[in-house]
Formats: structure tokens, sequence, C-alpha cells
């Protein structure tokens, strides 16, 4: 019988995006953590012990293996069950070309998100140049949702999953910018995911590890004893 200390432990924060994707792919394929929701003031010394980075998502497999990516936790996740084919693994083209996507918004679009959120929270006059940067990476997300429901196809895939938490950062910089943009397929496709029962228990807020040691089930199906 599996019991809530046999499932892996996922570190985690509630609104660190890269923490979110992970969470999401672990509640879309089904799997069970035990869920460990830290402060970065205050890092549990076991997560320093089995990670040297420091930073969340950090999951350790019941056979003492880490992931410390959120890439791999996903990858992981999904290797364990993935009936809707969220990896697309029956067609590597498509496959690859969706890892490709995510690796450009992983590296150049966090990049100029990053850049663009702090002009904003400094009042820097570059909040425009900053803002049309980004508008680079969005045009071609909505061109993508112009053709088909999700990112991929009419399916959704691990890129929508892992692209979604920088949507959802960029579009609270300027909101009511964001809400008048010429991106309708962008704001539909984010406001279906944010509305949506997954997202609404991806981001519960749970009791901090550190503060309350409570032994804490993440997952899309019941509690275990």
């Amino acid at each position: 019988m599996t019991t809530i200390s046999s499932l892996p432990m996922l570190y985690s924060l509630r609104n660190c995006p890269y923490a979110m994707r992970a969470r999401m792919a672990v509640y879309v394929s089904g799997q069970a953590v035990q869920l460990r929701d830290i402060v970065l003031s205050d890092k549990p010394v076991h997560m320093l012990q089995v990670s040297p980075k420091a930073t969340v998502p950090v999951l350790v497999l019941s056979n003492g293996e880490v992931l410390e990516q959120s890439l791999e936790i996903m990858i992981w996740a999904f290797e364990q069950s993935d009936p809707n084919n969220y990896l697309m693994s029956d067609s590597p083209n498509t496959r690859a070309e969706m890892l490709s996507l995510v690796d450009l918004f992983d590296t150049e679009f966090k990049l100029r998100l990053e850049k663009y959120r702090s002009a904003k929270r400094y009042h820097d006059e570059s909040v425009l140049e900053h803002r049309l940067a980004c508008e680079q990476y969005l045009k071609m997300l909505e061109l993508k949702l112009s053709q088909h429901t999700y990112l991929m196809s009419d399916s959704p895939s691990l890129a929508d999953l892992a692209i979604l938490p920088f949507i959802r950062q960029l579009a609270r910089v300027e909101r009511q910018w964001y809400l008048q943009s010429p991106y309708p397929n962008i704001r539909k496709w984010l406001n279906d995911y944010l509305q949506s029962r997954m997202f609404s228990k991806v981001m519960t807020k749970y009791p901090m590890w550190l503060t309350e040691k409570s032994l804490i089930v993440f997952s899309a199906d019941k509690p275990l004893s």
C-alpha cells in the first residue's frame, strides 16, 4: 500500500513560475507527491543537502534520485502517465518542435520579461521598449493559437503548461495594456487555464513546511492515508 511517507518529495514555492509548472504537470499526469512549501529566507536543510542550487522546484524520488529542474520534473511526471499525450511521443518531429518552443521561452523570452517587469517596477522610461521586445514572442503564440486551441494543436501539451506561468506574469505587468492588447487568443487561452479546477488546485495555499511539518499530499486524486 502506498503511504504518504513513501511518495516522492517536492520542494516548492507557491508563486514561483518554475515550481508552478512542475505542480501543474504532477497534477495533470495524476501523480502524487509529498508537497513541501518553503520560503526563500528559510530554506530547509534537507533541500540544501540534496540540491545545492538552493532554488525550487526540487523533486526527490523514492529511490533517492533528485530532479532539480522544472522541465525535468514535468517530463518525469508525464513519463509516469501520459494518457493525453502531453509529451507528443507519437510524433518525434512535433515533440522536438514543442521542446524548442519551450526552450525559446525559457531563455530568450524570460530574459526580456524580467527586463520588462523590472522597468515597470522601478518606473523606468524603457518600459515600452521592453514590452515591445516581449511582444515579438506574444505574436508567435497568438499566431499558433489562431490556428488551434492550444499552442501545438487542438490538444494541450507540455508547452502549454511550461509557458503559461510566464504569460501570467506578463499579463500582470501592465494590466490595462494587456487587457486591450491585440492578443485575444492569448487572453482566452490564459484565462481558460486560470479559471480551471487544475489551476485552482495548483495554486492552493498550503502551510509552510518548516512551520507546520505537515505531511501534505499534492495530487489530482484524493489524499492518501
